[in-house]
């Protein structure tokens, strides 16, 4: 007989998994907290930072940087999407195999693109010139091609003010392949290195791993939710599920009278709704990868706090694990100011929780925080 799932359900399941409802104990390893993220998104360092931080107890972004530089078992680097994210080191192997076998788009245009032979030979530079070093983009660039040859030096990329070198439209992939990750920023400027050496995962294992860590974390879904997180062809996806069903690894559910998927035999939903209020950062992942939107976003909250149907572009405020609003925090020194535009009423309950969140989130940054309750003028990050 097929499950059936409520979207109250699913969304105290979610909530739960996510750490939202109770953070981790304190001391739990900010890898551990990472993955069970399954990534986070770390295109805004600081959200990456406060993503982790409130969902670990007693955490402080110093917490996140001792794992990203000094003990290196988280890594930053390009995930899911082509985007930078935070992945823990250890599952390295599965996230390389996995993200490289989801099929790309057309790419550059043909007068840019470099030929399969020309990626490798630039992916396999990237590695050699990183490999125990810590180098800018221009100190980087300067080793590829050296290693390689003029062309692939060639200012041909359409960049924000000027051209960028023909190189350095792999390196998304060169990140997902093993070869780049981040390493501290070098004053303004950004810094590469290379992650700790590992040996991929076979293709098929490492979809079947990422598929069932996704459904884990936010199943019931489709294999829509799960091409449109991964970036991937929606047919592709939807055979990837096929033949992970038939294989007895996922099984279908009916979620709010529509099929779904979740790993097989993972049916157990607790029965409470979620309560609550949460902020959480740009880019959260549970903002970001909790399906249908329509449901995440209600009502209003799919106009103030989506840009054009895009989720994460906005700090989002939770309450009762759906978006009731936006916020945004400006850092002076010491000193955070954090505007909350609910969309709303608060209950005089709600306003004191309100408050504890924002002293959390100023924990975690390492800031005092005031709190204004008002209009958020800032707009969506890019």
């Amino acid at each position: 007989m097929t499950s059936r799932i409520t979207w109250a359900e699913a969304s105290a399941r979610r909530y739960e998994r996510q750490l939202l409802g109770v953070p981790a104990p304190a001391g739990t390893p900010v890898a551990e907290v990472v993955s069970t993220l399954l990534a986070t998104h770390a295109q805004v360092l600081s959200a990456a930072e406060l993503s982790v931080g409130l969902r670990l107890g007693g955490a402080t972004r110093q917490d996140v940087r001792a794992a990203l530089w000094d003990d290196r078992s988280v890594v930053k680097t390009y995930g899911p999407r082509g985007t930078i994210h935070l992945l823990a080191a250890a599952e390295l192997p599965f996230w390389s195999a996995a993200l490289t076998a989801v099929p790309s788009g057309a790419g550059a245009p043909p007068d840019v693109r470099m030929t399969p032979g020309q990626e490798e030979q630039v992916v396999a530079a990237i590695g050699d010139a990183l490999d125990g070093r810590q180098l800018t983009i221009d100190e980087l660039s300067e080793e590829v091609v050296a290693r390689t040859g003029p062309w692939a030096g060639d200012l041909v990329m359409e960049a924000f003010q000027g051209k960028w070198p023909r190189w350095r439209q792999v390196m998304h992939r060169a990140g997902q392949l093993g070869a780049l990750c981040f390493a501290p920023n070098r004053g303004r400027k950004a810094a590469y290195t290379r992650p700790p050496h590992f040996a991929p995962l076979p293709a098929d294992e490492a979809l079947a791993t990422l598929v069932h860590h996704y459904l884990h974390a936010y199943g019931p879904a489709t294999p829509q939710h799960f091409a449109k997180w991964a970036a991937a062809p929606r047919g592709w996806a939807a055979d990837l599920f096929t033949s992970l069903t038939s294989a007895g690894g996922i099984e279908e559910v009916d979620f709010e009278g529509a099929p779904a998927w979740v790993v097989a035999g993972d049916t157990d939903f607790p029965t409470g709704a979620v309560r609550g209020m949460r902020l959480l950062p740009y880019f959260d992942a549970y903002a970001i990868a909790a399906q249908p939107r329509e449901r995440m976003f209600p009502g209003a909250a799919y106009e103030r706090a989506l840009a054009g149907g895009q989720a994460g572009n906005y700090p989002v405020l939770l309450v009762d694990g759906v978006v009731a609003g936006v916020w945004h925090q400006r850092r002076q020194g010491r000193r955070t100011t954090v505007t909350v535009e609910p969309l709303g009423r608060f209950t005089k309950a709600q306003e004191r929780e309100l408050r504890e969140q924002v002293e959390r989130v100023g924990e975690v940054l390492e800031a005092t925080p005031e709190l204004v309750v008002g209009k958020v003028t800032a707009g969506p990050h890019a």
